[in-house]
């Protein structure tokens, strides 16, 4: 059986969409809220982690819904054609209310969660089209296909997305706005979603998302269970870096605000570039033994670059080009997490789950997006942003722990 790579790559419009937008909101949001609060890491963090507080309430109840949801559009579209013209809209706007445009903090963070509201309403289902179209044994291929196209919307987001922030901090907004409902368009004419239940046999069962949640923690077999906590550790140390990596670069390392996001960039190509072998690899040597492949390699780069200084030599190396040797590793071993964690989950869901499933992964996912930028910036704020990486280095070992409990190979 061969992957449909025409219409995986056409999926991938709307990883390409998410990654775009949530490039763009992660790097330069913290940046407008450090104009208002300048003097805590924090508080900034803890706005940004707003967001994660909604993903965690709508996201599950968002794909359990769409498991069910019959229309002539089918169940996950008239979530997309709902929440990405209305979040783009609002992701628009939010430049146009910062500090500088002489917007209130809290005009700008209404803005913002009005924004992430309708974020929350089409991830889970844009995510969930995969596996609905997908037979189980080439979902890793296909998570690589999506996921490449998402690089390639997080790269754009660092390069193009920072020369166009050079120019008018409003434009890359406008580009991403303009490019989600592009992707919105290829979606909508080019899916068509299966006309009963998805690719499996136990369409005919009615399960809830409740239910769901009780039978995964009362089973005898606790492996969904511990996977889900290696992502949440894995999200944790990812998401707080995320979060603080432009406020880290710009007032700890003292560099400007596009070499921060070329930095960036560097990891996301190499997340690109290997999307696809990644996921070719796990289908040989198994999800559970990549991913922890991945983590060992997250540990060792994020442990060095926190050693890194914009004026020291790392053995005898220039900090450039350090730090963009590192960013390759964890570009690489990112990959090597990030394309094979979410087919791990779901192939332990029935076809008629893979929406609750997909809810599961991303209440791990932004339950670590909560609680990893806010202890990120209490421990910042308490011992300086030379704890960072040591503190996301932590967390990935906790990952390793994790996956290795789950007894998955």
């Amino acid at each position: 059986m061969k992957l449909n790579y025409k219409k995986t790559l056409t999926l991938g419009m709307g990883f390409f969409a998410i990654a775009l937008v949530w490039q763009i909101y992660n790097f330069y949001v913290p940046l407008f809220l450090a104009e208002y609060i300048p003097n805590s890491m924090t508080m900034v963090n803890g706005i940004m982690t707003m967001d994660n507080v909604l993903a965690v309430t709508m996201i599950p109840i968002i794909g359990s819904l769409s498991d069910h949801t019959k229309t002539r559009f089918g169940r996950r579209m008239p979530y997309l054609l709902i929440g990405m013209p209305l979040s783009a809209l609002f992701f628009v706007l939010i430049p146009h209310f910062n500090l500088n445009s002489g917007g209130s903090l809290g005009v700008f963070v209404i803005l913002i969660m009005l924004y992430l509201t309708m974020m929350s309403l089409f991830r889970s289902p844009t995510i969930a089209l995969m596996p609905d179209i997908t037979p189980p044994e080439l979902r890793s291929k296909a998570n690589g296909v999506i996921n490449f196209m998402g690089g390639f919307g997080t790269i754009l987001a660092l390069t193009l997305g920072a020369m166009l922030y050079k120019m008018n901090e409003n434009y890359p907004f406008w580009m991403t706005g303009v490019l989600m409902m592009v992707s919105l368009a290829v979606l909508f004419f080019g899916i068509k979603e299966p006309e009963v239940g998805t690719i499996g046999e136990h369409d005919d069962e009615k399960l809830n998302f409740k239910q769901s949640i009780h039978d995964l923690f009362h089973s005898s077999d606790k492996t969904t269970s511990y996977i889900l906590c290696a992502i949440f550790c894995w999200f944790v140390a990812y998401e707080g870096v995320l979060a603080t990596f432009s406020n880290y670069c710009v007032k700890f390392l003292g560099i400007e605000e596009s070499s921060a996001s070329l930095y960036l960039s560097v990891m996301s190509a190499l997340y690109m570039v290997t999307a696809i072998p990644s996921g070719y690899f796990a289908a040989k040597v198994g999800k559970a033994k990549a991913i922890s492949m991945g983590i060992v390699g997250m540990f060792a780069s994020f442990m060095l670059i926190g050693f890194l200084r914009k004026d020291l030599l790392f053995l005898n190396i220039p900090f450039s080009i350090s730090m963009m040797v590192l960013m390759v590793v964890a570009g690489i071993s990112w990959a090597l997490i990030g394309i094979n964690s979410y087919p791990l989950v779901v192939e332990r869901a029935k076809s008629n789950q893979f929406g609750i499933y997909t809810g599961l992964y991303y209440f791990a996912a932004q339950s670590a997006a909560i609680v990893g930028p806010l202890l990120l910036g209490l421990v910042i704020d308490a011992l300086g942003f030379r704890a960072m990486f040591p503190f996301a280095a932590v967390f990935y070992a906790f990952a390793f722990v994790w996956i290795k409990k789950s007894g998955e190979k």
